[in-house]
């Protein structure tokens, strides 16, 4: 019997996988409250805790590091030399003064040869200060006018003081005013001078001056508000360590975290580390600035001034027609380097010689040296600025002796008064109170460059230490649920 063939039968259909399923917000919400699931939220916490800790120091480290630039190595120094450029131009137009004076004359002051040699060095120390000047002003486009007019005038300047020198020469007079000719010629250089170009180079001084002010001011804060900050950072990040120990420590019953301890350690400590920095930091930022910068460009400014004084005592002789107005301006420039009441030079004197004697009981006085002498921070600054006020004394009672040998007509006498030593001896002074400042501010600099190095490393390697001891910590902790 033939059996009938078996029915085919149809293959199965294949099984398609159902697409995977993302996660419903239930369920993550779920996973976030198991065990290993807060352990990730923590450490989650604690990372980017860190790493905010990091960002606040390398930001606040930075603003430290560009304000100690600014102050120490760029802009202050600059703004020094534009203060060195007023005291050269004013040395530039006493020397030829001088050698108008003393005319044939070699027996007064030290000589012809090395008057030239001075005006010389003081017109190379223009050029270098002009460009400095330059340099500073690159990003304001009217310092760089003022400084572009100081360069067209400077050059006119050297023009009319070679064609006064070479009619002086010419003259062959003796000491004391030389021929007309040769006066209208230098009249035109020095008011020049002392119209134009000194104004110039002081205001520059003040504009450069501003600049550094808003930097230091500007660094200052943001130092002082990131030293707030690093703490804030580091005690929350040190707050989300110590709460993943805990909570490692209670839900596994182990008694510590090394890893997670150590990490603690490193962060507290770079929390530390950073705030007595930024601290140090902005210590040494206003010690460079209140007792290095602003002294040594006020005294700059002093020096200067006693310069253009110095330079007026020789035009007083030289021009008597203009002998009066040379007389009310060194009064008044006089009264800017020390300030006391007096209408007049005689009353003034006599005030300076009471003012003087009283310090360092006493100090009413103002000008430059009254904030100098009530400001006194550093060893030596005392005996130096007692020093200074004293030949400026000297300095002013020579002062007297001159305009009482022009008066009398004692013309070689008030001369030779003028190239004598006071001077010199008041401006060497003033130099040595100048460089103990500069030794301040260059020892403040140094400090605080030596206080930052290291921290363009220590701030990240310090954060990946923390990172990967957490990352350690917990590995251990979270393979048990695997």
């Amino acid at each position: 019997m033939t059996l009938p063939a078996p029915a085919p039968v149809s293959p199965a259909p294949a099984t398609v996988p159902a697409p995977a399923e993302s996660p419903s917000p239930q369920r993550r919400v779920k996973r976030t409250r198991t065990v290993p699931g807060r352990i990730r939220i923590l450490v989650g916490l604690a990372v980017a805790a860190v790493l905010l800790l990091f960002t606040t120091v390398s930001i606040a480290i930075g603003h430290a590091r560009d304000g100690l630039t600014s102050i120490g190595h760029t802009a202050g120094p600059q703004v020094v030399a534009t203060a060195d450029l007023y005291f050269a131009l004013s040395d530039m137009d006493g020397q030829i003064a001088n050698l108008l004076l003393t005319g044939t004359d070699s027996g007064l002051g030290p000589g012809r040869q090395a008057m030239l040699d001075r005006y010389d060095e003081a017109r190379s120390q223009a050029d270098r200060a002009v460009l400095q000047a330059a340099d500073l002003a690159s990003d304001d486009a009217t310092e760089q006018t003022t400084v572009r007019a100081l360069l067209d005038g400077l050059g006119r300047y050297e023009r009319l003081a070679s064609r006064a020198l070479v009619l002086d020469e010419q003259a062959g007079h003796a000491a004391g005013a030389p021929p007309q000719e040769v006066l209208d010629v230098y009249r035109q250089a020095t008011d020049l001078m002392r119209l134009d170009l000194l104004p110039k180079a002081y205001n520059l001084t003040l504009d450069s001056g501003t600049i550094v002010r808003h930097s230091y001011l500007a660094e200052l804060s943001a130092v002082q508000a990131g030293r707030v900050w690093v703490g804030l950072t580091g005690a929350l990040a040190i707050l989300v360590l110590l709460a993943l120990q805990i909570f490692l420590t209670r839900g596994f019953r182990r008694i510590l975290n090394v890893p997670l301890l150590v990490a603690t350690i490193v962060v507290a400590g770079l929390t530390v580390a950073g705030v007595v920095v930024l601290q140090h930091e902005g210590n040494v930022l206003t010690e460079a600035k209140e007792d290095g910068f602003n002294s040594v460009l006020a005294l700059s400014r002093a020096r200067a001034i006693g310069n253009t004084l110095h330079g007026d005592e020789s035009r007083y002789l030289l021009d008597p027609q203009r002998a009066d107005t040379y007389e009310q301006v060194y009064l008044d420039k006089s009264q800017a380097v020390l300030y006391l009441p007096g209408g007049n030079l005689d009353k003034y004197y006599a005030a300076v010689d009471a003012g003087v004697a009283a310090f360092p009981g006493k100090a009413d006085f103002l000008g430059f040296y009254g904030s100098e002498a009530s400001h006194i921070t550093l060893p030596g600054q005392r005996d130096a600025i007692t020093k200074v006020l004293g030949l400026y004394r000297s300095f002013q009672q020579n002062d007297r002796q001159i305009r009482r040998f022009a008066t009398s007509g004692r013309q070689r006498d008030a001369v030779r008064q003028v190239m004598g030593p006071a001077f010199g001896a008041y401006d060497e002074a003033l130099v040595d109170l100048t460089a103990l400042h500069r030794k301040a501010f260059d020892s403040a600099v140094r400090e605080g460059d030596d206080a930052l190095g290291g921290w363009n490393v220590v701030p990240p390697a310090a954060a990946l230490a923390a990172i990967l001891l957490i990352l350690i910590g917990v590995r251990p902790r979270l393979a048990e649920y695997r």
